[in-house]
């Protein structure tokens, strides 16, 4: 999960013995087969067909987790990430293709491609229906508290991801003599820098392998055992916005004018783990604080402009996402309080995340189903402080993004928090996230 303005919690500001409520019960359900019935006829990979697979894999994928974790790799780099994930898939009978998504950067850096795609076909006819896992590290100034000499770290959850989508596919695969339809893999890399997915899909791979709908679970702040889904929310896109500024006072003018973008927020900065703990409770509050936000950044960039002017480099996510061109609005009305500035827009606005509400509330429905009632929570806004590339895959086809409990039960919510240094996810996740996603994407083909 991309982050650009995640703020720091520190290390001794930990919410004593936070209770994590509903986890043991959640964790405690037993799968049933209800919610393979919910398309009017018999579906052959049942729910328990796939825990029994699941039961057998769990230790396998949390060695794999584990492996990832200690070798972190970021954009352009995933090469043991690609490696293990096409190796494992190819002994499981799938059809692989390693290397895609050769890209560049926003700077003009060329990145290759370190994407895996990989085609499970069921016996039965069906449907083609795809899942997205990531595989990229956070580089170190992404990690709070800012960490500028380390490398990389898997701060934001990408190895469980990974192992989560190898689970889902060599479940689907030890069950293809019963699956119907087919089952796209989507192992993508670059997702923290948003290279990644938009270079697979200029590479033509959702019309290649013909997929009708996209998939992805995503590490977020939950108790091990809940989900969060979002129907019709998601994660706000992003914008930028330079503003130069000429004159003899060019400087000082510049350094007001961040100050003035800073005073357009709406939304704190989570500063200690009680604002964070109410930022995750007002993300699942119908027309709650977060329901419309703006979050802002700026800073005036080291050098001037060619023509000597000193350049406001600025950036911004709102909500709902149609309001950008109005909060662009206000930024032009802003920059018209300083005479002779110049407003420019530098890259196009990175779109939002957005989930259809049908598909979302349909895999609600499975999993309350299938793991308890209590298993699933509902997302009604988005995240302030986070952005997806899986927006661009939502784009094009339908699908859901849900997340994913890693925070285990008595643990501050710092050590679930994507992009923190405290990250620590419960690895029951990992068991979890294949049971409900293989499950859920053998009724969507099977559909």
């Amino acid at each position: 999960m991309a982050n650009g303005d995640v703020a720091r919690v520190g290390r001794r500001a930990v919410l004593g013995g936070a209770a994590v409520a509903g986890a043991g019960a959640v964790l405690g359900v037993g799968a049933g087969t209800a919610g393979a019935e919910s398309v009017g006829r018999r579906n052959p990979v049942d729910q328990a067909a796939v825990d029994a697979v699941v039961g057998r894999l769990e230790g396998e994928l949390v060695a794999l987790r584990r492996a990832l974790y200690e070798k972190p790799q970021t954009t352009g780099a995933e090469t043991y990430a690609a490696g293990e994930v096409a190796r494992r898939l190819r002994a499981a009978g799938l059809e692989v293709t390693a290397g895609i998504g050769a890209t560049t950067l926003p700077d003009g850096t060329p990145v290759p491609g370190t994407g895996v795609v990989a085609v499970l076909r069921g016996a039965r006819p069906g449907r083609t229906v795809a899942y997205r896992a990531d595989m990229d590290a956070v580089p170190g100034d992404g990690i709070m508290p800012q960490k500028k000499g380390r490398p990389a770290a898997h701060a934001c959850g990408h190895d469980i991801h990974t192992a989560v989508g190898v689970g889902v596919a060599l479940t689907l695969a030890r069950l293809r003599h019963r699956l119907s339809g087919t089952v796209v893999f989507f192992f993508q890399a670059g997702e923290e820098l948003l290279v990644g997915a938009r270079a697979m899909i200029a590479q033509g791979w959702l019309e290649r392998t013909g997929v009708e709908e996209i998939h992805a679970l995503h590490t977020g702040p939950y108790p091990v055992g809940q989900f969060a889904v979002t129907p019709g929310s998601g994660l706000p896109g992003q914008d930028w916005v330079n503003i130069a500024i000429g004159g003899p006072d060019a400087a000082a003018a510049a350094a007001r004018l961040v100050g003035g973008i800073a005073a357009l927020g709406t939304v704190p900065l989570p500063r200690v783990p009680a604002e964070l703990e109410a930022m995750v409770r007002d993300v699942q509050t119908p027309d709650g604080p977060l329901a419309r936000f703006l979050v802002t950044g700026a800073r005036v960039a080291p050098a001037p402009d060619a023509e000597g002017r000193a350049v406001v480099e600025a950036k911004f996510r709102c909500w709902p996402p149609e309001r950008d061109a109005e909060v662009r609005e206000e930024f032009r009305r802003l920059a018209q309080t300083y005479p002779g500035a110049v407003v420019t827009y530098p890259r196009d606005p990175f779109p939002a995340l957005l989930c259809p509400e049908d598909a979302a509330n349909a895999l609600a429905r499975r999993l309350r189903c299938e793991f308890g009632a209590g298993a699933v929570t509902v997302n009604h806004t988005a995240f302030p402080f986070n952005g997806e590339d899986f927006a661009l895959f939502l784009e094009r086809v339908p699908g859901t993004y849900s997340f994913l409990g890693v925070r285990t039960p008595g643990a501050g919510i710092e050590t679930s928090y994507p992009h923190y240094e405290t990250f620590t996810p419960d690895e029951r996740a990992i068991g979890i996230g294949v049971r409900a996603m293989a499950g859920w994407l053998a009724d969507r083909a099977h559909r």
